[in-house]
């Protein structure tokens, strides 16, 4: 009877270990074909873009790629959390995409603004719910705080979209306590610019 109630003990540890899960299991894999998908850890907790099926006459869209090639060079990958209890929302601004393609790009100062509003150069910033003080936060990059690595930049057509893939990480400070920062790590995305603000994030 012993020999069969540690049995029974030993299958129940194995099942829970098995079906044990991560925040970075949740993240999508590193693709480069423009599978339309986004994902990060901020301070170890998993955020992903996630919304409604969107559609023209009700736009509530996951994720958008802006961008100029003139008078300035840039692209903005824009996601958003629609469906969570607690929304949550983050911008990459890469600067000079267009003339330098694929590699590496340090992230600077954000003043939290977006397109001509905001900086010439590289940045990110994000808001996020804090449960503590029952209140959205504005965090945003500084100089030197972080990394985005275009692995692929396939210029397309207006029909085609182009192809953005790539990983980042950084850390960011609260824009009104600079005390208060957290760490972006694990960024991911795989984006057809077309395609992706029909895209369904479940």
């Amino acid at each position: 009877m012993k020999h069969i109630h540690l049995l029974l003990v030993m299958l129940l540890l194995t099942a829970c270990s098995s079906d044990s899960s991560s925040p970075e299991e949740g993240l999508p894999p590193e693709t480069q074909t423009g599978a339309n998908t986004f994902g990060c850890l901020i301070d170890g907790k998993l955020y992903k873009p996630r919304c409604e099926k969107p559609s023209v006459a009700f736009p509530q869209w996951g994720a958008i790629v802006w961008g100029s090639t003139t008078p300035y060079d840039y692209n903005e990958i824009e996601v958003r959390d629609l469906k969570s209890t607690y929304e949550f929302s983050l911008l990459l601004h890469i600067d000079g995409i267009y003339a330098q393609g694929y590699g590496d790009y340090q992230i600077n100062e954000s003043n939290g603004y977006s397109d001509i509003d905001g900086l010439n150069h590289t940045y990110l910033h994000c808001v996020i719910y804090d449960k503590v003080t029952n209140s959205y936060k504005k965090y945003v990059s500084f100089e030197n705080s972080g990394e985005i690595r275009i692995n692929r930049y396939t210029l397309g057509s207006s029909t085609t979209g182009t192809i953005l893939s790539g990983t980042f990480s950084g850390t960011l400070r609260n824009i009104l306590e600079q005390t208060d920062e957290i760490e972006i790590t694990k960024g991911r995305f795989d984006i057809n610019t077309r395609t992706i603000i029909y895209h369904e994030f479940p």
